[in-house]
């Protein structure tokens, strides 16, 4: 149900690569760099036989689609039995901003140019904060049951991978994001259900930083108030900065293999004996027929209602200088009030006063977005202070 024939077929030197690369890795750099290799925090209790059940896949998506990707993702939590089976997914998208399920794109991106650039705006199902993806970042998600779900095993997990493969020295923060040289390759999220549970992180291998720095700087002459989740930024580095050998098939390959050497209950190598007993590599094809409800998925994810409706309460606010008759000038500022992304109230508060003036505008009950803010703010401009009072009775 997983691999669609076809796909692998035309994709064979793909996974001859995968392997031929995994058997070299066996006997690659032999690390000095000591690594945790206590049993997992998540699995004390659990039997030695428990263990050797586990099996391990690595699935590789064959779609650059971040709507695809995240539905893929969703479709593996919700429908599979992963008591015996731990699997990691390894996926790449083409340019996109991915918000977490309680941000506020506003706030968090530049919704405005993302759109001018044919860039995607995504929303997930799980927490953390906001990323930009390219095909030069990649992205990692663990899937295990509740009662296994362990992050600090995936990290060191990556962080065994990169330092193997490039002899490069990664670290992990106390907010669980990778760091090299202090400055973050790395953010992490998740969701946690019953029974299971999933763990993903996006790694910027040779990302274009230019192109991320545009597309998460939004514009400040607004300010935004909303009890939405805000995302921590920080300095950035690409592995490829210090390295640039790294790129990410190499990187997917050597991530995937140790994940298949790695015992499920601890951090140590199993070598290529337990790679062997494992489930391997699999190339998968998301489409309706292999992923039954994938396009339902698919559909949830990119509509207006998730990307912008699911947006926490929020009001944005500007200040616009006024000019009275007598060539003094005065301020006014504008609020908006916005729920389930529709603006529901836009209110004028006079420089000096406490009175709030609620408008009557068109504009309310429409979509929020900067075109119809802006709108707001310019028919507003060429109001004078004596004209204010007429603006709040006879509305824009």
């Amino acid at each position: 149900m997983i691999m669609n024939i076809g796909a692998v077929r035309q994709s064979r030197g793909l996974l001859g690569y995968i392997f031929t690369t995994s058997m070299r890795s066996t006997n690659a750099m032999q690390s000095n760099k000591k690594f945790s290799t206590t049993t997992s925090t998540s699995t004390t209790s659990s039997t030695s036989k428990d263990n050797e059940l586990i099996k391990k896949s690595v699935f590789i998506s064959q779609s650059y689609d971040i709507f695809t990707n995240l539905a893929i993702e969703d479709w593996i939590y919700r429908n599979y039995d992963l008591k015996n089976h731990h699997i990691l997914m390894l996926w790449v998208n083409n340019p996109c901003v991915v918000i977490g399920r309680h941000q506020n794109p506003f706030s968090e991106a530049n919704v405005f140019g993302l759109k001018s650039a044919g860039i995607e705006l995504a929303r997930r199902n799980s927490g953390g904060g906001t990323v930009y993806h390219d095909r030069n970042n990649l992205n990692c998600t663990f899937f295990t049951p509740r009662d296994r779900y362990d992050r600090k095993y995936n990290l060191n997990l990556i962080s065994r991978a990169i330092y193997r493969e490039y002899g490069i020295d990664t670290e992990i923060s106390e907010r669980d994001d990778i760091l090299l040289h202090g400055k973050k390759v790395s953010g992490t999220a998740a969701k946690l259900g019953h029974p299971n549970a999933y763990h993903h992180c996006t790694l910027l291998v040779d990302c274009n930083k230019n192109n991320l720095k545009s597309a998460l700087t939004r514009n400040e002459k607004e300010e935004i108030i909303s009890k939405a989740t805000a995302s921590v930024r920080s300095p950035i580095k690409n592995l490829a900065d210090v390295n640039k050998n790294v790129n990410v098939q190499q990187l997917l390959t050597a991530i995937g293999y140790e994940f298949l050497r790695t015992p499920a209950d601890k951090l140590c190598d199993g070598g290529r004996e337990l790679v062997m007993q494992q489930r391997g590599f699999q190339l998968i094809n998301p489409t309706e027929k292999w992923f039954p409800g994938l396009n339902e998925l698919r559909e949830n994810l990119n509509s207006w209602e998730w990307k912008y409706g699911k947006t926490p309460k929020f009001t944005v606010s500007t200040t616009i200088e006024l000019k009275t008759n007598d060539e003094c000038h005065n301020s006014m500022k504008v609020c908006v009030d916005v729920e389930k992304g529709i603006i529901q109230k836009i209110d004028l508060i006079l420089k000096g006063s406490s009175e709030v003036m609620p408008i009557v505008s068109s504009l309310i009950g429409q979509p929020y977005d900067e075109n119809n803010f802006e709108k707001i703010v310019n028919a507003l401009k060429s109001v004078s202070t004596e004209n204010v009072k007429s603006v709040y009775e006879n509305g824009l």
